[in-house]
């Protein structure tokens, strides 16, 4: 059967953990489709579907939304993927979740970036942006030209609310508190793989081999859905 050859996988990692980067490497090495759940729930949203609605109420009220909805809205994503490989990202946060994945679809292989969240605290808290461009910039690798101003307008960089050292904190307690039963779960299933490490292009080459042995022959040659 055509569903033996198809691979699925979820990555896992904190608020600048490099996960983006190494998705996109994933997904380019791998013909895997990248999947994130944010912009899933965006496109369910700005098509106003039932669900997308209750979810923007829930947003708009400023509620936690429930698990059975963000896991409605991600599954329904899902269908017609069937005879598709592809990376996950960004869901399954809770364990009600991680099972309701399950319950539709069989997970190969979780991707866990493990990165010393004081590692994570320096990256992002020395993030500035210029907001008209979205440009960024990097105080310790990717500095501006001039301290605190953009190379191209000079106008004054902003550091984002979300990168201010309190929220960043925050946000790493936050996902530490809701993951760690994730990884657990998927531990206990055996299809759990940790790469730790401080930096994205040390870390990557281990997810790399890890994948090419992972991943049958052929399905480097399938479809880029």
């Amino acid at each position: 059967m055509g569903l033996q050859t198809v691979f699925r996988a979820v990555i896992m990692g904190a608020p600048g953990s490099g996960k983006g980067t190494v998705s996109g490497r994933i997904a380019q090495s791998f013909a895997l489709k990248h999947l994130s759940s944010g912009d899933m729930l965006r496109a369910k949203i700005e098509a106003k579907t039932d669900l997308g609605l209750l979810m923007k109420s829930c947003i708009d009220q400023g509620q936690l939304v429930p698990d059975d909805v963000i896991s409605r809205l991600i599954l329904s994503s899902l269908r017609g993927l069937e005879q598709t490989s592809w990376l996950l990202d960004g869901f399954p946060r809770t364990v009600a979740q991680a099972e309701a994945l399950d319950s539709v679809c069989d997970v190969n292989s979780v991707i866990n970036l493990d990165v010393p969240f004081q590692t994570i605290r320096e990256r992002l808290t020395s993030r500035w942006v210029h907001f008209p461009s979205g440009r960024v910039y990097n105080i310790d690798f990717n500095p501006p030209k001039k301290p605190g101003l953009d190379d191209v307008t000079g106008e004054p960089l902003v550091q984002r609310d979300d990168d201010s050292p309190e929220t960043v904190s925050r946000r790493l307690k936050d996902y530490e508190r809701q993951t760690q039963p994730v990884l657990e779960y998927y531990r206990s299933k055996g299809v759990l793989e940790t790469f730790s490490g401080t930096e994205t292009n040390k870390i990557w080459p281990h997810v790399h081999a890890f994948l090419t042995r992972k991943i049958p022959g052929n399905q480097q040659a399938m479809g880029k859905a």
